[in-house]
């Protein structure tokens, strides 16, 4: 991992090179480069962090975390064709890029953490407890990357060392609950080798932990919908302090920005370095008067209808469209009327109304219609967008901002969401999750907002699940969840609407957004990759493909 205090692993340049070049290995077919093989790579700890660092690189990436996104009912991608649109339309075939890149990617990774297993114990000059640590690091990443394959794919070739050219051409798929019940064993004897967020110094700050194995763990039971284990993991979390000690930090907005990025709440992060390594996505979500390039994708009307408003109450068209919600509503979505505050600390406000008067000397941010450069949905992104100018590389949009990928928010919904679904949700699981959420949004002090509002399971099941799409929103999440809850199929074939801002008809209605497809005998899992197949004859194709 590049933590932001790690930049000078950056001076040795033989091993950036020796990286970059590791880093282009995405299929199983390729040989290891003898730069991570040769035993006078082995020598020094700085060399062998050098390959952790690459691990941690190749564990998950902004690119993803943003288009997945579009796979959900909370995006839409108006501005041009992603791998994500043609997959939510419908048409991918085998060769899809996005199937192809999560493939490659996921396996480039763990030749990464096979090569670093192999040839960990060359290095002498490393401590054993030290050498332990990295090797739980590695296995947590390794892990992670199984994970995403089988969610993705279903049953996927398992192995854990590396192969050979011949062996990767004669690899079959293993069963996913094969692969599932590995992660869980495997995330278990991590978590017993890896310190705890609090027993690491301050310049490890970053790194995977004792917790982040739990977490992930419980991420892995509720995609099985394991409620009894997500019940459990959970609590590790939220009832002892073995495993670290989290809560949710106090500002949600805040919560997203560079001066708080190691606070108690996050649990497992993306790491970025300022300058030396950075993500530019925003700079196609944001308003085009932030100096946006394009605004490729825009959040939905209906993830803004599923805010609540402040009293708690749903929102209904007799309410004003955006006073008084769920203030997580305005720190994740940018909406006609909000304030933005430039770097240079001025504020003014967003027009997205065609009807508007844009600001004096700004970019226009109106809806102007589909395949244009501004938003498609009357609505562009807040979240992640820290106004500080430190956190930047110069005027541009490449943030140097850690990407959460696991908060202990999400460990509470899991909780809430497994009690529930195992009968046992009462007022006390309720005030120890949806409560405290709601009080760190900032809902009124209101028994319809903060109280348990219901005995009844299925009532209790969209309360839970409407919570989690608002408190995660734009965290690359909710496919997950609609997926796992096999609401896929329903949710992404409706058609999809913007803001009130289509004035076609001679009269403002809300934006029209065609739906997607989705097969429920299909769509569930992605196809294999044809090049893969083409490889190896003994891979076969999921269903529909």
């Amino acid at each position: 991992m590049i933590m932001k205090n790690k930049i000078n692993l950056y001076s040795h340049f033989v091993i950036a090179v020796a990286v970059c070049l590791f880093s282009s290995c995405v299929k199983q077919d390729v040989i290891p480069t003898n730069k991570f093989t040769d035993e006078t790579y082995w020598t020094s700890e700085d060399k062998a962090n050098s390959v952790v660092n690459m691990a941690y690189r190749q564990m998950f990436s902004s690119d993803y975390l943003m288009a997945n996104e579009i796979l959900s009912d909370n995006v839409y991608n108006g501005y041009g064709t992603t791998n994500e649109k043609i997959i939510a339309t419908g048409l991918a075939d085998a060769s899809n890029g996005r199937f192809e890149s999560e493939w490659g990617g996921c396996y480039g990774g763990i030749k990464t953490c096979h090569t670093f297993l192999a040839n960990i114990d060359r290095v002498t000059s490393m401590s054993e407890a030290l050498r332990a640590q990295r090797k739980a690091e590695i296995r947590f990443i390794r892990a992670s990357l199984y994970l995403e394959l089988t969610t993705w794919y279903g049953d996927v070739p398992h192995f854990t060392t590396d192969v050979t050219l011949a062996e990767s051409k004669v690899l079959k798929r293993k069963p996913q609950a094969e692969i599932m019940q590995w992660i869980h064993q495997e995330l278990d004897e991590v978590a017993a080798a890896l310190p705890s967020r609090e027993e690491y110094p301050a310049a490890d700050n970053g790194r995977i932990t004792r917790g982040a194995a739990v977490a992930l763990n419980t991420r892995a039971y509720l995609y099985e919908n394991n409620w009894t284990k997500v019940a459990e993991y959970a609590d590790k979390l939220i009832n002892s302090t073995a495993y670290g000690t989290y809560g949710l930090f106090e500002n949600y907005e805040q919560l997203f920005w560079v001066k708080n990025e190691y606070n108690s709440e996050i649990i497992l992060s993306l790491q970025y370095v300022p300058d030396l390594r950075t993500w530019g996505n925003l700079v196609d979500h944001v308003p085009m008067s932030a100096n946006a390039r394009l605004c490729i994708a825009g959040p939905t009307q209906g993830l803004v209808d599923s805010y609540l408003m402040k009293s708690g109450k749903k929102w209904t068209t007799a309410d004003p469209d955006y006073a008084n919600r769920d203030p997580r509503m305005g720190s994740t979505i940018v909406y006609d009327g909000s304030m933005w505050t430039d770097r240079s600390g001025n504020q003014y406000p967003i027009v997205i109304n065609p009807a508007g008067t844009s600001p004096a000397g700004k970019i226009s941010d109106k809806y102007t219609g589909a395949g244009n450069a501004q938003t498609p949905t009357g609505y562009y992104y807040r979240k992640y967008c820290d106004p500080t100018p430190t956190s930047y590389t110069g005027i541009s949009w490449d943030s140097n901002l850690n990407l959460p990928l696991i908060r202990f928010a999400d460990v509470l919904l899991m909780y809430a969401e497994a009690k529930n679904e195992l009968g046992e949700m009462n007022s006390q699981v309720w005030d120890q999750t949806i409560r405290k959420l709601r009080v760190r949004a900032g809902f009124d002090n209101t028994p319809e907002a903060l109280d348990l509002p219901s005995s009844n399971q299925n009532d209790l099941r969209n309360v839970i699940r409407n919570e989690r799409r608002c408190e995660l929103a734009l965290e690359g999440l909710r496919v997950f969840d609609i997926r796992r809850w096999k609401t896929a199929e329903t949710v992404l074939t409706q058609a999809g609407r913007g803001a009130k801002f289509d004035n076609s008809s001679g009269s403002y209605d809300y934006i029209k957004l065609p739906a997607g497809t989705f097969s429920r005998n299909r769509d569930y899992l992605w196809a294999v990759p044809r090049k893969e197949l083409l490889l190896n004859s003994n891979l076969t194709q999921n269903p529909g493909y």
